[in-house]
């Protein structure tokens, strides 16, 4: 039986990279005396996979992990077995009984939801909705994107579902599929780039609200967030 996990991470683990929280999880759901299923070989391992990995410094109200188990009782038994042994920073929220023809957490995202604001004496004096109002007016938003094979220009408009300036914090919905992928940072430079100023580093505080994914319904396609596919 395949469960997500839908669980928060807050505090000083936000500068622990995807692979130690992986590593986290397999501890703690032993220690919680969770019945995980493992795979088979020479070497097993917990049969269990993440959503979109956060990045490092980065907060969460809404992360995902999907685990198959051989036994369990309820939904809210997981979850209250995970909570007492783990740390505060890091919190389970639900747990939700997939079908057994979902796709896993990985597979499904299609977009993600961010909450960013500057640090203290970091924010440059802009009008920040109107700056957000004409940048989502033009057609293209390019950004020099690096990676492996070298850097390459990309156009982040398409990708960018959502954006709203209110009370000192920004609300951004992006593309977060492994075809898109937008990061907020990139947003945001971009923002800035057409004042002709330049994002300073470390100057922002991110947090992940919610990761989601895309629904056909008689409307068109429509954006839920992952546990939406489980149930109790």
């Amino acid at each position: 039986m395949k469960l997500r996990i839908k669980f928060s991470k807050q505090g000083v683990i936000r500068y622990i990279g995807h692979l130690d929280l992986m590593r986290y999880f397999q501890k703690t759901i032993r220690r919680a005396g969770i019945d995980v299923s493992y795979s088979g070989g020479f070497s097993p391992h917990q049969i269990m996979s993440f959503a979109a990995p956060l990045g490092v410094g980065l907060t969460s109200n809404g992360e995902y992990m999907d685990i198959q188990v051989d036994s369990f009782t309820d939904c809210e038994d997981v979850k209250t077995r995970i909570n007492a042994v783990s740390i505060p920073e890091i919190q389970v929220i639900s747990v939700k009984i997939l079908p057994d023809n979902a796709e896993n957490a990985m597979a499904s995202v299609a977009a993600a939801d961010y909450t960013i604001s500057f640090k203290e004496n970091k924010a440059p004096s802009l009008d920040f909705a109107s700056c957000i109002e004409k940048l989502m007016q033009r057609e293209a938003i390019l950004f020099i994107k690096e990676g492996k094979k070298g850097t390459r220009e990309v156009n982040l408009r398409p990708g960018i579902y959502r954006f709203e300036y209110k009370d000192s914090k920004f609300r951004l919905l992006v593309d977060a599929s492994s075809g898109g992928n937008i990061k907020p940072v990139q947003v945001m430079t971009a923002l800035l780039a057409e004042t002709g100023k330049e994002l300073e580093a470390n100057s922002l505080h991110i947090v992940r609200e919610e990761v989601y994914t895309s629904v056909e319904t008689e409307e068109g396609n429509k954006l839920i967030p992952l546990e939406e596919l489980g149930h109790e």
